[in-house]
Order: C-alpha cells, then structure tokens, then sequence
C-alpha cells in the first residue's frame, strides 16, 4: 500500500494539473462575466437600433466548410479532430462561413436584405499574444442581398454605432476604408491578375508588420527590379487621404481606354458611398486608406479595419478593433445561389482593453437591493416567504442562508452592497408589519409585511422616506 505522504503528494499533484488553465482561454470570474455583459449589451443594442436580428449557429462544423472558405492552410490554425462518426470537424474559428451556409440554403425565401448579428465565442489555434487569444467573443453584423453602396454605408454606420454608444469619439478611433476592387484595377494596369494579385494583397496586408526588406523579398516574383518603384507608388497611395487627391492618382496610373472606363466607374461608386457616410454625419471618422487590403481572398470591393488613435501623434496604436468588407462571392462558393455579402466582426479582447484606456467601462456592481434581516429563528419563516414574494416581483433579494444573529445580518447587508434592509423583527412581525432601513442614510419606515413587495419598490425609487 501506498504510504499517507505518498497519497497525499499524489492527489496534490492531481489537483495542480485540474487547476491549469489551457494556454490562450480565460476564466471569466463574476465581476469579469458582468463586464462582458455590459459588453454584450451594448453591442446588442446598437445592433437592434439599425435594425438588425438576431441569430446563432453551431460551434462544431464541418472541417471542409472553413476550408472551401479559406484554403488548406487554415487548418494549421484550427481546433480540429475527427469525430466518433469519422467525420473532419472544428471547432469555428469565426461565424461568416457558417452564416454564408445558413442563408444561403434559404437564400430564396428571405426576404432581402437580410440584416442579421450575433455574438459568439470562436476558437483559434495559434500563438496566443497581446489582444489575440485561443479562443474569443465577437460582434458579427452582416447584411446579404444588397449589391449597392447603400449596404455598406449601412454597415458601417453600425459598426461606428458600436464604438460610439460606449462614449467614444472621432478623437479616440478612426475607420481606415479601402477597395479591393481598385487595388484590382491598379494591379491589373500593373499586369499582375488572378493569383498573383491575390499575393500581392496578403504581402501588402502585412505591410505595416512585415521589415521592408522582407517585403521586397516577397514582391520580387512579381516585380523584379521594379519592386522599389512599386513600394514607392504604395507609399504615395497611401499618403493620399482626399477623395479627389486619391481619385486623381488611380487615373494616372490607368493605362488604357478600358481600365480608365473601370476606374471612373469606381470612383462613381465610392461618391455614392461617402455621400451617404457623410449625410449621416459619419464623416468625422472616416479616413480613405488604401493601405488597408484585408489579406483574405474572399473580400470583392470596400474593406475598412477600426483603430485607436495613437495618444502621442497622428497614427494608430494597437491591433484592430474592428474589420470587414463586401464578400460577394462566397455564398456561391459554398455551392448556393450567388448572393452579395457585407459584414463585420468586432472582438472583445482588444475592445475590453481599449474601454479600460479610455476609462469607459462602468463600475460593475453587482448588489442585491435589498437584504433580509430576520430577529430569530421564529421570524425567519416570514422572512423566506417575503424573499420568494419580493424576488417574484424582480426585486434582487438575499438573506443569510445560516441563522447568524442580529448583528452579523447587518453586517452581511452592508457586505454584500444592498440598498435596504428588510427588518422581520419579534415585534414588527406580532403586528403585521416589516420595517426597511436605508442602509446609507440610516432612515427607516414601518410598512406592512402584506404589501412589502409594493413598499420596497416605492423606497428603492423614490427614498425610503415616501415608503
């Protein structure tokens, strides 16, 4: 047999491997779970306001759904497994794939456009670093059916509406809006189509985090020895932040009668859509960037990613706090109906943190309203049938769950933060009655123990005084 020490070393042993947290997940402790709320809440407001419904999908799909999306190389980045049915399945690592499904096998009957969000908790394997976990919460607004500008000045109204109803301003994050279709057509004046465009986007993607000698690196393949006169051209776009400044650059660069006719058209597209930007007076956080591309293949027209200010200059700090873009393409590739897509996602991690910097995140407290003090063990009968009856009417309630004295109960009510203490005392309790104390100011007020539940909600409205 195994020695007293022995066994004991070894359940403590067991208990320190159950109480590791997997690398890149987080516990959510009360306090933590109610800023989340707060979150959430806030999110699913803004959401609702633009009229946007809600819905929810499964958190296992098949493996094949993320890659037909994204490519092989995905599944390094996934949790993946094989079912005890043989199937290849994951964990999703984000929602739009799985919302391209949903609509798309009902795309006939919905009625359009379709304006649906959700908020869901997706799962990643990959390096977990500052602002980025294994797994996450993310605000997904989408909007299916609509192939004009409309769609996405709409989308970006309630991505902004998202930032904005926490009390953030046009001094504290910008939206960087890009194309990829001119980025197609200024490519294409350049002779690089297809894949190789494709290519060129991720390694301009990665531009800001990537040394530029590496990025040349990447651009020798398609430009050789003009790689240089490439990345110069990219710094000059992105140094044009004026819709006339910009619009007049593409037309330089436009070789041709046929691309200058695309170009125009465009830019016809991109009036329309900062027109209606600017007549719901979102202008104030819209910057043109083409140096935003999101490296996804999927993307076909406006991109845009949301980024904090940088407190000490004109830049932006941190990781994005937001991203999306038009994605016309993918419900057909999912095998439906060709449907036009625009979306967003907008992740709690490095939104938490940006409402910690800012100071924006309310005090989270959690309190009852009231706390029940009942004298002895003879009134404390009384006193659960009033908590059952007072939480019956949504009043937050607690009481001691032991029978500890008098005092103690005080203390227990000023511990846990309630607002009033419900007194079912020996005397009160002979003749009918409870009383309520304002457990700040102190002031009491004798009600009867039959209509409590109408006299505490009256006292926590009003003061204890009109109880």
């Amino acid at each position: 047999m195994r020695s007293g020490l022995a066994l004991a070393a070894g359940i403590r042993g067991i208990g320190a491997l159950m109480l590791e947290r997997l690398p890149g997940f987080r516990d959510f402790y009360p306090e933590d779970c109610a800023r989340r709320d707060f979150l959430f809440r806030v999110w699913t407001e803004a959401a609702r306001r633009h009229g946007f419904r809600r819905y929810d999908i499964p958190t296992l799909e098949p493996l094949e759904l993320f890659t037909e999306k994204s490519g092989p190389e995905i599944v390094s980045q996934l949790f993946n497994f094989t079912d005890k049915g043989g199937r290849e399945v994951a964990l999703r690592p984000e929602l739009t794939p799985s919302l391209a499904r949903m609509v798309g096998a009902r795309v006939a009957t919905l009625k359009k456009p379709v304006k649906w969000f959700n908020i869901a908790e997706n799962f990643r394997y990959e390096k977990p670093q500052e602002g980025r976990l294994r797994s996450h919460f993310q605000l997904n607004c989408d909007i299916f059916g609509e192939p004009g500008p409309a769609a996405d000045a709409e989308l970006i109204a309630v991505c902004l509406a998202c930032l904005r109803a926490f009390g953030l301003g046009p001094e504290d994050f910008a939206l960087r809006l890009s194309d990829r279709t001119l980025w197609t057509l200024l490519l294409e004046a350049m002779g690089i189509e297809g894949t190789a465009a494709m290519e060129v986007l991720g390694i301009i993607d990665k531009l800001e985090r990537t040394p530029r000698e590496e990025t040349l690196k990447r651009l020798q393949p398609h430009f050789g020895d003009a790689s240089e006169d490439f990345l110069g051209q990219f710094g000059m776009l992105m140094a044009l932040h004026e819709f006339g400044e910009m619009a007049d650059f593409m037309r330089s660069l436009a070789p041709n009668a046929g691309i200058r006719e695309k170009t125009e058209t465009r830019l016809g597209v991109w009036r329309e859509l900062l027109d209606a930007l600017d007549a719901m007076e979102l202008s104030p956080f819209i910057r043109i960037d083409l140096g935003i591309v999101r490296g996804l293949a999927y993307y076909t027209g406006f991109v845009f990613e949301v980024f904090k200010l940088a407190p000490d200059g004109p830049g932006y700090a941190g990781r994005a706090l937001a991203g999306g873009g038009r994605y016309d393409h993918l419900v057909s590739k999912l095998g439906f109906p060709p449907t036009e897509a625009v979306g967003f996602g907008m992740g709690d991690v490095t939104m938490t943190q940006f409402l910690e910097e800012k100071k924006k995140l309310p005090p989270i407290i959690e309190a009852p309203d009231v706390f029940i003090v009942a004298a002895g063990e003879a009134e404390r009968r009384a006193a659960l049938g009033l908590a059952g009856r007072l939480r019956a009417a949504g009043i937050r309630t607690e009481y001691a769950l032991r029978a500890p004295g008098f005092g103690k109960q005080f203390r227990l009510a000023g511990q846990c933060g309630a607002r009033l203490a419900v007194v079912v005392g020996t005397d009160e309790l002979a003749a009918g009655n409870v009383r309520l104390k304002d457990l700040a100011s102190g002031g009491e007020s004798v009600v009867p123990l039959s209509g409590a539940p109408a006299a505490v909600r009256v006292a926590l409205e009003e003061g204890i005084g009109s109880a």
